[in-house]
């Protein structure tokens, strides 16, 4: 048997993929995805085939991320429930597409996981698989009874590495864990499970990784400048960049800011509340920045509409359905959306805050000298044409009104003859 494992050199990977290898009698390949771990991957070939990988995949799959992941999906205006960027949510798709493609050019019968049986990340994972293979096999060792049976701790995870001579650090844990990639750096569990700790207090600053505090974030503001095209971002303060260099730009000039700090309870597609802390300096400035450039050139009804899809679209990707119809579907919409959304935006960045300075484009449906004040010179708007528009629009609440108020006077006057409570009630009954 021949399976693939995602592996990241941690603890929890590096016993399933020995695991795996002595469980099933298999020949085990590691994988691991570059999305911008940066130094979590140094050194992970030699230890995955130290750990008992026969061979070990550590593909660069950032320019991917950037270009067909993070940028469709900011077109989108995507935010879950409000205030999650979907960090973590968007990179799980594109690492089990690797997965599945590195599965059929070696002819594995089977990919694994590592995903604990109580989060997101398992659905994410096995979702993708099906829609791309559906005949592949998926592993999930922490869903198996004899490995939790095995392993109900850490203790008993470093005593497995150290017999088996598995190349793991037996350091302490931390008092949560941490995600991260290109979009952010997500952060859960332990000390964050008590939603009324305080992530942004000063003593735990040596938590975050890719920003500063707004506190000691520069005391004078920095105006940065986002070009667009059909509603990707082109260019950075005039710079021509691709999507990879867009997100990494933007993670310096936001990071350094304090722009993008989010702490949220959020509610999981497998039923439970989840506290999650997340660190989005660049998506933040990007998801704002493209909204600005929408505003000057979206029309009306087609902003309102494509609006009311952010919450289905955001929940697709949050519950793993990146690979679903439905959701290729909404993209072809979100892309006809976007054909106009062409200009620059600038913005002015301080102390954790992103503010509008100035929006321009060549195909703005902004009007001033329709939206003047003052004499509008083109005559496109007579203003007298709103009488009759308010009138008509007033009369179906003049109607409801005064049928209200008959209501309410009771007596003679009411439309609706009142009967006892009883009555009622059996009327409904015996309808």
């Amino acid at each position: 048997m021949k399976i693939v494992v995602a592996y990241s050199g941690g603890l929890d990977t590096s016993v399933i993929l020995n695991w795996i290898k002595e469980t099933y009698s298999a020949e085990v390949i590691a994988f691991c995805a570059d999305i911008g771990q940066e130094e979590e991957l140094k050194g992970l070939k030699p230890k995955a085939l130290r750990t008992g990988a026969s061979k070990c995949y550590v593909d660069d799959l950032q320019e991917e991320f950037a270009r067909d992941f993070i940028f469709p999906m900011m077109q989108a205006g995507s935010l879950y429930e409000g205030e999650y960027f979907l960090g973590t949510s968007i990179a799980r798709p594109l690492i089990a597409k690797r997965m599945v493609e590195i599965a059929t050019a070696e002819g594995a019968d089977a990919v694994a996981h590592g995903a604990t049986g109580k989060g997101n990340d398992q659905v994410r994972f096995e979702l993708a698989a099906a829609a791309l293979s559906p005949d592949l096999e998926v592993i999930v060792p922490w869903r198996e009874e004899r490995f939790r049976s095995e392993f109900p701790g850490r203790a008993e995870m470093i005593a497995y590495c150290e017999r088996h001579k598995v190349p793991v650090e037996a350091s302490a844990k931390k008092p949560y864990s941490m995600d991260r990639n290109l979009l952010h750096i997500s952060y859960e569990s332990g000390i964050l499970e008590d939603p009324w700790f305080d992530a942004f207090a000063p003593a735990n600053r040596g938590m975050f990784k890719l920003s500063a505090s707004p506190e000691e974030a520069p005391d004078k503001s920095e105006m940065v400048t986002l070009d667009f095209i059909q509603g990707n971002c082109v260019a950075v303060n005039g710079k021509p960049l691709d999507p990879l260099a867009v997100m990494k730009t933007l993670n310096k000039i936001g990071g350094r800011h304090g722009v993008g700090r989010v702490d949220m309870v959020e509610n999981r597609f497998v039923g439970m509340k989840s506290r999650g802390v997340y660190e989005t300096p660049g998506g933040s400035i990007l998801h704002f920045a493209h909204r600005q450039m929408e505003s000057l050139t979206m029309d009306r009804e087609v902003m309102h509409l494509r609006d009311g899809l952010i919450p289905k679209y955001s929940t697709l990707i949050y519950n793993g359905f990146w690979f679903a119809p439905e959701r290729l579907v909404l993209q072809a919409l979100i892309t006809e959306s976007q054909k106009n959304v062409t200009g620059t935006v600038r913005l002015r960045l301080y102390k954790g805050n992103i503010m509008a300075a100035g929006r321009k484009s060549p195909v703005s449906l902004y009007r001033p000298d329709i939206a003047t004040m003052e004499s509008d010179p083109t005559q496109a708007y007579d203003q007298g044409d709103a009488t009759g528009f308010i009138r008509l629009n007033a009369l179906r609440l003049k109607v409801a009104s005064k049928v209200a108020a008959k209501v309410a006077s009771g007596g003679r006057k009411s439309v609706v003859k009142k009967a006892p409570i009883k009555k009622q009630i059996r009327g409904v009954l015996s309808r």
